[in-house]
């Protein structure tokens, strides 16, 4: 029992506060729960979307904080929620076809029968060198563009290090609103 609560008090404050939140939070993350296995970290990166998704719209919303560094939050969690969306749904080939002008060109292979072992077959290759180059060069921009956000996302929610502020300048206009450990309100 918390201090100065009595058996009734806690009892009320189960009833009328902590169950009626325990069941938003059962409708709010519904999909994340109903999709979460043990052996795939996109549920786990449902749970961080969703729940940032809330913050930031409360925040902007409901905040008691002053506004310029309370919206520098509220863009860098949109950003993250942003970013676990792309990472989720894997929106990175469409990104890098809108970036290239074209997707990647379906290769043109085929099983052949080998020449000199009649029951065996080779996959043969049938694009053009430019082909070629320019599927590598899509998806070499897919993998880069998936690292970058994967270490953006991690930066964003590391936070920056208050130590190396400029003591002389004003606090917010150094600070970006990244740093999970600051958003709340």
């Amino acid at each position: 029992m918390a201090y100065g609560y009595t058996w009734y008090d806690e009892l009320r404050i189960f009833l009328f506060k902590d169950l009626p939140n325990f069941l938003k939070n059962i409708w709010r993350f519904r999909k994340a729960l109903w999709n979460h296995h043990w052996w795939d970290y996109n549920g786990t990166l449902r749970f961080i979307e969703i729940s940032t998704e809330h913050m930031a719209k409360n925040l902007k919303v409901k905040g008691n904080e002053v506004e310029k560094p309370r919206f520098k939050k509220v863009d860098k969690m949109n950003r993250v929620v942003e970013i676990l969306k792309n990472i989720r749904e894997d929106r990175y080939f469409d990104i890098v076809e809108k970036e290239l002008g074209r997707g990647y060109n379906t290769s043109k292979i085929e099983f052949v029968p080998c020449e000199d072992k009649p029951d065996y077959f080779e996959l043969v290759d049938y694009d053009s060198d430019e082909e070629k180059e320019f599927n590598n060069k899509y998806f070499n921009r897919v993998t880069e563009l998936e690292n970058e956000e994967w270490n953006e996302l991690w930066e964003i929610l590391k936070g920056q290090d208050y130590d190396k502020f400029d003591k002389e300048k004003d606090w917010d206009d150094q600070f970006d609103g990244s740093g999970m450990r600051g958003w709340w309100d």
